[in-house]
């Protein structure tokens, strides 16, 4: 396809692109109370808003230390990233540890994890010994690491292929 095709072709596209991006209903009064400009309700079911908001969240917590127990901009463990992440950006209360977190929503197959799903690893450490995250895209997830803070690594590393223990949806 030539460049003048390939122009045409974008044109041809970026119609319908608007076209089905405007096709959403309307929000409730109920979803407006949530809508901010950046929460709204059924917002996990759009993959390129998840990454999004998973990008601006992991920019706004760039460089706060892994603290057991945390759950502020001071030091935050894992479960606490997962559970503020899901509350700031998608308005969804999850519970507070990783092992309440484990429970939640519905268990996918590793083969069918898609973003915005729940990660978790039996590692041993910590005071149950697991960990989770919030998978993002081309097998990255994002979390607190007790080593780096909060941090995108990627599921198919040695050690995380080799602690990885589920995936769920919510």
């Amino acid at each position: 396809m030539n460049y003048s095709q390939r122009l045409g072709f974008l044109f041809l596209l970026i119609p319908l692109f608007l076209t089905g991006c405007s096709s959403s209903p309307p929000f409730s009064s109920a979803d407006k109370e949530d809508y901010d400009g950046i929460n709204y309700k059924g917002q996990l079911n759009d993959p390129i808003m998840v990454i999004t908001l998973l990008s601006e969240q992991q920019r706004e917590w760039a460089g706060v230390p892994y603290l057991l127990g945390g759950n502020t901009r001071s030091g935050i463990d894992c479960s606490g990233f997962t559970r503020t992440t899901f509350k700031d950006r998608f308005n969804i209360q999850l519970p507070r540890t990783t092992k309440e977190q484990s429970r939640y929503g519905k268990k996918v197959p590793r083969s069918q994890i898609q973003t915005g799903d729940l990660v978790f690893f039996k590692t041993g450490r910590g005071p149950f010994g697991y960990h989770v995250g919030i998978y993002v895209k081309e097998d990255k997830f994002l979390h607190a690491s007790t080593k780096g803070g909060v941090i995108y690594s990627s599921l198919n590393s040695p050690y995380w292929t080799k602690v990885f223990w589920q995936a769920r949806r919510i």
